[in-house]
């Protein structure tokens, strides 16, 4: 089958005990969620999510090249 490869950034408290941009060789049929699991992140913690600087959302199928941006919920007010 192959391998993709990705490139990932995190944001915020995303990167504690992390990264902040990573490239990482995943397998062919990879979605945002699998390298959501992959990383330990809990679901929760992610609420925006970012595939080549567009709107994606967790079950997207990624493709070689394909740049994903996590974020953890937005505090302000």
């Amino acid at each position: 089958m192959g391998n993709i490869h990705i490139n990932i950034k995190l944001f915020a408290m995303l990167q504690d005990g992390r990264f902040g941009t990573k490239k990482d060789e995943f397998p062919v049929g990879t979605t945002v969620d699998d390298i959501i699991q992959r990383l330990g992140i809990p679901e929760k913690e992610v609420t925006l999510i970012f595939i080549n600087g567009r709107h994606g959302q967790g079950n997207t199928q990624l493709i070689d090249g394909d740049t994903v941006a996590l974020f953890p919920p937005v505090g302000g007010g």
